[in-house]
């Protein structure tokens, strides 16, 4: 790793403690922005902040810290603000009996020294398929409007509140149920409803899936980014901080057995080894058992993929298009078929796959040639930003590398 990337995650491991930490070395304001940018693509702004504001800095510097602190004094408001009217609507599902179920979110932001600010762009409710019905009217009563035309038919509704921070997914399952690389996923939450915990919020009670549940799928939701163009380093922090908390509590066999079904151990092993050796993860206080330890694995790949990829692998246009390749080789994979050319898979992408982008594609699957052209006449309009095909297809090709490397792929 380079020096930049090292001294964020000295910041980062001191922020998750709620201390200062202690630089020796002089920062150049070079090195300052790109800190700061890095804070900024992996959404874990006013965390760094809060650990670095004080720390002395020659008056050239001041100007990029004090617009800094404006940036974060705004996402905090925008939190806080967010996390309020969050447990008003998810109180409001429960008593319309809902059963609703709180994920990741606002669960994992309360494990942090200063919950908000760990932001959350939005908030993920799950709820069993059939409560929908129930739930739509509760959502618009409380003034939230959804863009999804026909809700009934897909996975999970969007809803956002005008005028307000709240965006929520409401979930009827966990992950996509069509997808062909992961939508299988599900049937390890099958019976997930019958193993719930109550979690206290704010002085809000609420529920959540079950310790092992809720482990078992922030492993699960970064494996499905990582298939896709990557993840951040604040999924890291929110599984080292819920697995500190609440590792005794956690039926390890079981994620190990799961882990393993998917071929995804030395993935999941790896993001341990991460918060161990550079964020938190404390193994004695998680209960992380001797079946897991022995699991050999270098964490360092998949580090330095996930600190370019940004929240999400949003980085750049061209590593979100890259996952395309991914995404194939994963369903190839399972389907025991060879996999499309990494150009092809690219370029010209099934029509299920481009239907988030071109609605038009779910009614005529048969307009799928005009949706190539579009997509290529975008590249076009991208590439004097961040995106080109050619750099798109050299991220796929390292990154099918990589799934390699872990064992995800054969």
């Amino acid at each position: 790793m380079n020096d930049t990337n090292t001294l964020f995650l000295a910041i980062l491991k001191a922020a998750l403690k709620g201390q200062r930490p202690a630089i020796q070395q002089n920062i150049s304001p070079e090195q300052w922005q790109a800190l700061f940018h890095m804070a900024g693509i992996h959404n874990v702004l006013p965390l760094f902040y809060e650990a670095v504001y004080a720390h002395p800095s020659p008056a050239k510097e001041q100007a990029l810290l004090a617009a800094m602190k404006q940036k974060v004094r705004q996402q905090v408001i925008l939190q806080t603000m967010r996390t309020a009217e969050f447990l008003e609507l998810f109180q409001a599902l429960t008593d319309a009996g809902a059963s609703p179920l709180v994920v990741k979110g606002i669960v994992c932001r309360q494990l942090y020294p200063k919950p908000d600010h760990r932001p959350s762009s939005d908030e993920d409710i799950l709820i069993p398929p059939e409560a929908f019905e129930l739930c739509h009217p509760v959502m618009t009563r409380m003034g939230l409007v959804t863009t999804e035309a026909d809700p009934d038919k897909v996975y999970e509704v969007p809803y956002r509140r005008p005028n307000s921070p709240l965006y929520i997914e409401l979930h009827k399952h966990l992950f996509p149920p069509e997808s062909d690389a992961y939508g299988d996923l599900n049937r390890f939450f099958a019976d997930a409803a019958q193993r719930t915990v109550e979690l206290t919020v704010q002085g809000h009670s609420i529920r959540t899936l079950g310790h092992t549940d809720h482990l078992l799928y922030l492993l699960l939701h970064a494996y499905k980014h990582f298939l896709h163009s990557g993840f951040g380093i604040r999924q890291v922090c929110d599984i080292v901080l819920y697995t500190n908390s609440y590792g005794k509590n956690v039926d390890w066999a079981r994620i190990l057995k799961n882990c393993k079904e998917i071929r995804a151990e030395k993935f999941a092993a790896a993001m341990f080894a991460i918060g161990k050796n550079h964020l938190v993860f404390d193994p004695h206080r998680a209960c992380y058992p001797e079946s897991w330890q022995e699991i050999e694995v270098d964490e360092l790949p998949m580090l330095e993929d996930l600190l370019s990829a940004g929240l999400y692998g949003s980085a750049s246009m061209s590593r979100k298009h890259s996952s395309n390749i991914t995404l194939d080789a994963i369903a190839a994979q399972k389907q025991g078929r060879k996999a499309r050319g990494g150009l092809v898979a690219s370029v010209f992408p099934s029509a299920a796959k481009l239907e988030g982008r071109y609605p038009y594609l779910k009614k005529y699957p048969y307009l799928l040639p005009v949706a190539w052209c579009n997509r290529l006449w975008h590249y076009g309009g991208e590439r004097r930003k961040d995106s080109n095909a050619a750099e798109a297809l050299k991220i796929g090709s390292e990154r099918i590398e990589l799934m390699k490397y872990y064992g995800i792929l054969e």
